[in-house]
């Protein structure tokens, strides 16, 4: 009797397995499971068997009923899930044609940091990348930066500790790379700098890319052809350039450059200020003293550093009169872009 049980479990495995419908399901659980099924009329055979056999019967039938229980539960779900994937296709019209999907586009900010960099890499320019958390000696120290200048007041620069900031600008990569590498060096260092500013002009955290070429025989000249190659690069043919003498502690002589408004053609209007000329960048050539913080011979070696703000360069470029609206995430404003 207890191999026959084994034997009808293992059949009754294999049907509820291979079942298809649920009709043909309900048709086995009363054939095994039922009242009147083949494990009910197991447990009443029982009782005809001697004492001694009796409990290790009734333990497979017990056995072999948990089992067969199981199957049908298995086939059960398996048959609700097929059914439930047949109503999806059923009712999905593989003939539709799909709905379009916007497709996602670059912020223009990023689209003009790309801009920059792929201009200055053409160039023969090195990307080099530091720390946005700095330490005091690289952000104005080793830059040539007076310990009583404006720069390093509380009210202009974000300070962690008396020797720990947020950098200020991205200058301070130009630093640990001359520290490792000797001259010729030509890169530019984009990233992230922070200031205690916000108006319609400026931001507290914005982007920068600094550049820095030293060199044998580097002069001002060569540094007025890279930068305005840049600037025809990047604003086109018609916009004119001009330099005007400025002071930064890094830097000597300094300059700040400007292109021609390309709202008024440089005639003059509300965004130019009536000047018909707006400011893009400093720049100048590298302080003596730069030089000799990493040890590099200033009778031998000069070189020159330009800096620009990303932000700055995009509202020029696009003829935007707000910095804040890169940042307000508007999609009407940034679709135009």
């Amino acid at each position: 009797m207890i191999e026959e049980i084994g034997r009808i479990a293992e059949e009754a495995r294999e049907q509820f397995a291979s079942v298809l419908g649920a009709e043909g399901l309900e048709k086995l659980r009363i054939k095994y499971l039922g009242k009147r099924g083949l494990f009910t009329s197991f447990l009443k055979k029982i009782g005809s068997l001697d004492s001694e056999l009796r409990p290790a019967a009734g333990k497979a039938v017990n056995e072999a009923r948990r089992a067969v229980a199981s199957f049908f539960e298995e086939a059960k779900q398996r048959l609700e899930s097929a059914g439930a994937a047949e109503d999806v296709s059923r009712s999905f019209d593989h003939t539709l044609v799909s709905y379009p999907f916007a497709k996602g586009f670059l912020h223009p900010c990023t689209q003009v940091m790309d801009e920059i960099i792929d201009i200055f890499v053409e160039m023969g320019f090195r990307v080099e990348l530091g720390p946005e958390v700095e330490l005091d000696y690289y952000n104005f120290e080793a830059l040539n930066t007076p310990r009583d200048h404006p720069a390093r007041d509380l009210h202009d620069t974000f300070y962690i500790s008396d020797d720990v900031l947020l950098r200020t600008h991205t200058s301070p990569v130009q630093v640990r790379v001359m520290e490792k590498i000797d001259p010729p060096v030509q890169m530019i260092s984009p990233g992230v700098a922070y200031r205690r500013d916000a108006d319609i002009t400026h931001l507290p955290m914005f982007s920068q890319v600094e550049g820095l070429l030293v060199d044998r025989g580097v002069t001002f000249g060569h540094l007025k052809g890279v930068l305005m190659e840049f600037a025809r690069q990047m604003f086109g043919e018609d916009r004119r350039t001009r330099f005007r003498p400025h002071f930064f502690p890094f830097t000597e002589p300094s300059a700040e450059m400007d292109i021609s408004c390309g709202v008024c053609g440089g005639k003059g209007c509300r965004a130019c200020k009536g000047s018909g000329w707006l400011e893009i960048l400093g720049c100048g050539m590298v302080h003596p003293h730069v030089l000799e913080m990493v040890h590099y011979d200033t009778e031998e070696f000069t070189g020159f550093a330009f800096g620009m703000g990303v932000e700055r360069i995009t509202m020029l470029k696009f003829d935007i009169d707000d910095i804040r609206l890169l940042l307000e995430n508007d999609l009407r404003f940034l679709k135009q872009f």
